[in-house]
């Protein structure tokens, strides 16, 4: 500690920005699957890309001899039995016109069983929705679609249980007079009868008409975004060979904080590619802050997607992360077949913090460069043991210099990213939070379920920030059990008795003052919260 400090009151005094300076390492061949992309000129980035082993294909030429010399031993054969054939023939005229009918009928039944297999290839998913944000800051999000069920998510304990998605209240006010009849535990009274005089002076009992529901007010809205598509949703096995996992990593990362889901996914034949951001690992570290904005490094990423991407793509995002995974799905929707989002945080537009630590200069952020270590293992991790330390190490976390950790801070500004911006991606996608989580809180995660459209919320007990670290083995369960979900469109919802559907409304208000107090999940039993 003593060492960083002496090192930070010289960089002060040089003007220097220090010695900790992440750099590259030379660009070579891929060995141990690593691979060194320039997605710029000047720009190099690492990227561990492991392709699973294909079964030897067999030699052409080889193949050729060899059914040559068959044919051969064929044609003798066949010369022999050519005289006792010719013989037979007469026999067996009878049986060949049998044979042809049924080689006839079996050819129809071929030709009529063919069309079937076609609708084999996942489900077809109708994404129907209105996004309409009003003046006042409310944002309306009608659901006109399919609704999908995430039953097939297991817990650690391998028990099927729904996922703890938070509901919303429905406020469909054109339905309601339409609406199916359900049980309740307390019903309201009836109103008392009143009594009206005949003109002959006996009274007789009637009931009072209720009262006509209240107006509701005309709004213009300041802007409607509407969403009529169908997406086709299937499973992504490791032998498929148009599936490719991208994993991106947040602030302070490597791809080396992904090495036991790199190495279960290659085992299992997945096709997966992790690259190092600016800065961050093995990448090259570029000097300029303009380097390290967001759109910077969501455009390398971009090539980083196009240069590895195949016809299904799923993309694993970590904290800071999960907004390159969110743009690239956003402007890549039909590659794009699934997305995973790990402690990623609410579905706001990015803005960087002015009263931040990390607007200190670099020399200070350098001095203080052991505080915020053991500060990053006390947040990231849900319990500070040797083996916390070890994985933080062997993970190469939090090992960047200070000047690529304030260029970091300070580059995270993204106004697109807002809720809006989110609800338009109709990707199926599955969030996972770490209970003991302490930069994400679990409110964030939970909005960000709100504003989805299929989105599958799953708390991971035990893990905290980094809990892909922290529980590999649930993570790596929970992601697989993900890839090779498949919707059962067979429980899609009824229609009313009037003939039409009703449609789910999500009444979100995005006010300022309301973001701090967005509401909690409710449990199972109670009825979801007002807004």
């Amino acid at each position: 500690m003593l060492t960083s400090i002496t090192d930070g009151i010289l960089c002060c005094l040089t003007g220097k920005s220090g010695s900790s300076v992440v750099l590259p390492v030379e660009p070579s061949g891929a060995t141990d699957g690593f691979e060194f992309v320039e997605v710029k000129p000047g720009r190099v980035l690492r990227v561990r890309h492991i392709i699973p082993e294909q079964p030897p294909k067999p030699d052409p030429e080889q193949c050729q001899t060899a059914t040559d010399q068959d044919q051969d031993q064929d044609q003798d054969q066949t010369r022999d039995q050519d005289q006792e054939q010719d013989q037979d023939q007469s026999k067996d005229e009878s049986t060949d016109l049998k044979t042809d009918k049924q080689q006839e009928q079996q050819q129809q039944e071929g030709k009529e069983e063919k069309p079937s297999s076609k609708g084999q290839g996942g489900s077809t998913v109708h994404c129907k929705r209105k996004i309409t944000v009003y003046r006042n800051g409310q944002l309306v999000i009608e659901n006109l679609g399919d609704v999908l069920h995430s039953e097939i998510l297991q817990c650690q304990n391998g028990d099927v249980e729904p996922c703890t998605t938070l509901e919303v209240e429905l406020s469909d006010y054109s339905s309601v007079a339409n609406a199916p009849v359900t049980p309740d535990p307390q019903p309201t009274p009836l109103p008392p009868p009143t009594s009206a005089t005949l003109s002959n002076g006996s009274a007789v009992s009637g009931q009072q008409k209720p009262a006509p529901p209240p107006r509701r007010k005309r709004r213009k809205p300041k802007r409607t975004v509407l969403i009529d598509s169908e997406r086709n949703i299937s499973s992504c096995k490791g032998t498929d060979s148009d599936v490719a996992l991208f994993f991106v990593h947040g602030v302070g990362g490597s791809l080396d904080i992904w090495g036991s889901q790199l190495d279960f996914f290659s085992r299992l034949g997945y096709e997966v590619i992790a690259p190092d951001l600016a800065g961050h690992g093995a990448s090259k570290a570029p000097q300029i802050a303009a380097a390290y904005t967001f759109y910077a490094l969501a455009e390398d990423l971009r090539a980083i997607f196009k240069r590895y991407a195949r016809k299904r793509n799923i993309l694993i995002g970590h904290s800071y992360g999960v907004s390159f995974c969110t743009f690239l799905a956003h402007e890549y929707p039909e590659q794009v077949h699934k997305v995973v989002m790990i402690n990623g945080g609410g579905p706001t537009a990015l803005e960087p913090s002015l009263c931040s630590i990390f607007q200190l200069p670099s020399c200070v952020l350098h001095c203080l460069s052991p505080c915020l270590a053991w500060s990053f293992l006390k947040a990231g991790f849900a319990r500070q043991g040797s083996k916390e330390k070890q994985l933080l190490k062997e993970g190469n976390a939090f090992n960047v210099s200070p000047f690529v950790l304030r260029a970091m801070m300070s580059g995270q500004y993204w106004p697109e990213g807002d809720e809006v911006y989110h609800a338009e991606l109709t990707v199926p996608i599955l969030l996972v939070h770490g209970m003991f989580d302490k930069f994400v809180p679990m409110d964030e995660d939970q909005r960000m379920a709100e504003i989805l459209l299929f989105a599958f919320l799953k708390v991971i007990e035990e893990g905290s920030h980094m809990v892909m670290m922290e529980c590999p083995e649930t993570v790596n369960t929970l992601l697989h059990e993900f890839f090779l979900w498949e919707p059962d469109m067979s429980k899609k919802p009824d229609t009313t008795s009037a003939g039409t559907t009703t449609a789910a409304t999500k009444t979100v208000t995005i006010t300022p003052a309301l973001e701090s107090s967005v509401p909690t999940a409710p449990k199972a039993n109670n009825k979801p919260p007002n807004k």
